[in-house]
């Protein structure tokens, strides 16, 4: 099997060409083996690329645990770099995810993904709560560097609201003009070093935090893995359109799997 490895901000993934659907959708236990960092090749997720008859492809996205899942955002970026380099697009693209149509555009050091329209989110005394393409948590905190977000994220994935579904778990602090931010993702069930739609899930909720009037804004975010932007326009109430997600997404390596 022919795989070759791509990464958005640390967030990555083994992407396979198959566009001659050759993989079995249904083996979780490969998807979960391709990923495993000590015994496949290691990755937060696995995405195959497959032909669409009427857009330029179509992506299907696994969790590393080996379930086919929601959207992820940095994996929308990697398979829109992915595409350009074998040949099937040039600068722009539109594919089919999981969540809907998306809309990318390329240049040699960004990836910019059109992202899903928000139009509600839930506000509570603890959390922001609002779907990106993926569910999401984000929880604002005066110090994210020290918090066990192993055992923080898993309470509030695992507690009597998330359980059944799960929820992706953003612990965010606003530092000046740049939101950091750590995220706990479901189906990894780790830190992840970054996550596209929690990316963007934290600088909406932010535009409602901070109470932004009505405009187009663009944030500026760091996580673990490295910095992002997204740039949206707002309501100024809680709808959200023309959502994208910039970045870089970059080819690690290629190679053969198997005996």
């Amino acid at each position: 099997m022919h795989f070759y490895k791509y990464q958005g901000t640390g967030n990555d993934f083994v992407m396979i060409d198959d566009r001659q659907e050759r993989f079995n959708i249904k083996d979780t236990e490969l998807v979960n083996h391709l990923c495993n960092r000590r015994f496949g090749i290691g990755a937060d997720g696995l995405i195959l690329l497959r032909n669409h008859k009427e857009l330029d492809f179509e992506m299907i996205y696994y969790n590393s645990d080996g379930n086919l899942s929601s959207m992820c955002g940095n994996g929308g970026r990697c398979i829109a770099r992915f595409a350009q380099q074998l040949g099937i697009i040039k600068n722009n693209c539109t594919f089919m995810a999981v969540d809907g149509l998306h809309e990318a555009t390329l240049n040699d050091n960004e990836v910019a993904l059109k992202m899903k329209d928000v139009d509600a989110i839930e506000i509570s005394s603890e959390f922001y709560f609002l779907n990106t393409g993926s569910p999401h948590v984000v929880k604002y905190l005066d110090d994210i560097a020290s918090i066990d977000i192993i055992k923080e994220g898993r309470a509030i994935r695992y507690n009597n609201r998330f359980k059944a579904e799960g929820t992706n778990i953003n612990f965010v602090s606003n530092d000046l003009d740049v939101l950091h931010i750590r995220t706990y993702e479901r189906g990894v069930e780790d830190e992840t070093l970054s996550c596209g739609t929690g990316i963007t899930a934290a600088a909406l909720s932010n535009a409602v935090q901070s109470k932004m009037p009505k405009g187009k804004y663009e944030t500026k975010l760091k996580s673990e893995g490295g910095n992002l932007r997204v740039s949206f326009e707002y309501d100024g109430l809680s709808s959200f359109k023309n959502i994208f997600l910039i970045g870089p997404a970059l080819k690690s390596f290629e190679g053969d799997f198997g005996n």
